[in-house]
């Protein structure tokens, strides 16, 4: 008896495949810049092996792996499938053929994660913690309060051991939920204009303790080595110095929009790579937005899927505040594509459950 496969699923598999491929030869087609942070994660010149830290727990589990003592290629035949296997446990939307644009953004989306786990990379680490999170809110077994705790507990401590800024995604989302009970007009963009308004008043109160903003120790840290070099083109450099509450607050407000609505991304045109990624973003953030408001117009029926987007875009706003540059912008939104993916196709899961 022939085996029946759904559509959806055949594309699903179509696109495994040739994204199988595109991670295999990735290592012979990209240019050295994409190999940065896996030189330092498969050969740790620096001894930054260690126990706290982006890098140096990296370099321990690759270590641990064995990951680390095998060509890139095949680092990247191991990866991929592990991370897709994932996608597939969230759910296959039922339309997933179809050509429309959330859809071609979720191939595209796809398209870049086999780029970016084709090597070593701290992204490969991010998905997968990340996706411990969406399962917890698609478990119906569990409820939402001991999910959206277990939740909090799980970025916190990754905040804590692997990326800092991690610690501040619940604190911006509780804020955001707060700001969405109110009776505003718009109360998705409201909502998202308070996520910002907490990041900068978190940034003024950690500048009174340390000295510094969050932007100064991140991003301008950062850039301030590479201007002038030929990996600085698409750096995000704010009009105003950061160093003052008022340049703080325009560079967040900047780079919040440089990372998630890049309108001003026309002046990438001859950096088609890039012109890519802006226009996969603007389509991203508006199908997000929308979903958004809905959710939380009927925030009684889509409660765990509520938490889902403001977890969603605390991160974005997290990323105004620490991203350097659009090439790291779109690197680390594969880290939780698991929450994008998640969000994009609520409505089918719902349907599935």
């Amino acid at each position: 008896m022939p085996m029946l496969i759904k559509r959806s699923t055949a594309v699903f598999i179509v696109l495994f495949v040739l994204n199988l491929l595109v991670t295999v030869l990735a290592f012979y087609v990209l240019p050295k810049r994409f190999f940065y942070d896996a030189v330092i994660i498969a050969f740790d010149k620096g001894n930054e092996i260690g126990f706290f830290g982006s890098y140096p727990l990296t370099i321990l589990f690759y270590k641990i792996t064995g990951l680390r003592y095998l060509p890139f290629p095949i680092v990247g035949l191991i990866q991929f499938p592990i991370l897709m296997f994932v996608l597939y446990k969230i759910g296959i939307p039922t339309d997933f053929e179809k050509l429309n644009v959330k859809n071609v953004i979720v191939y595209f989306g796809i398209l870049m994660i086999a780029i970016f786990m084709s090597m070593p990379s701290k992204e490969f680490i991010t998905f997968a913690y990340v996706s411990l999170i969406v399962f917890l809110f698609q478990n119906k077994k569990i409820s939402l309060r001991t999910a959206l705790l277990s939740a909090f507990l799980l970025l916190t401590f990754f905040g804590i051991f692997y990326r800092p800024y991690y610690v501040l995604i619940p604190i911006i989302a509780v804020g955001m939920y707060g700001a969405s009970l109110v009776n505003f007009k718009s109360k998705a963009l409201a909502t998202i204009f308070y996520g910002l308004v907490i990041a900068i008043s978190l940034s003024l109160c950690y500048e009174l303790v340390s000295g510094h903003y969050f932007s100064e120790v991140s991003r301008e840290l950062i850039n301030s080595d590479r201007l002038g070099s030929a990996d600085a083109n698409s750096m995000i450099v704010s009009p105003i110095k950061p160093d003052t509450w008022y340049g703080e607050t325009v560079g967040i407000v900047y780079g919040f929009f440089s990372v998630n609505v890049p309108v001003n991304g026309v002046k990438y045109i001859f950096s088609p790579q890039i012109l890519l990624f802006v226009v996969w973003q603007l389509f991203l953030f508006y199908i997000l937005l929308v979903r958004f408001s809905k959710c939380i117009e009927t925030r009684d029926k889509h409660k765990k899927e509520l938490w889902i987007l403001l977890i969603l875009f605390a991160f974005f706003i997290v990323q105004g505040v620490f991203e350097p540059d659009l090439g790291s912008a779109v690197r680390h939104k594969t880290g939780v594509f698991p929450l994008i993916y998640f969000a994009l196709y609520y409505d089918h899961f719902r349907k599935k459950l």
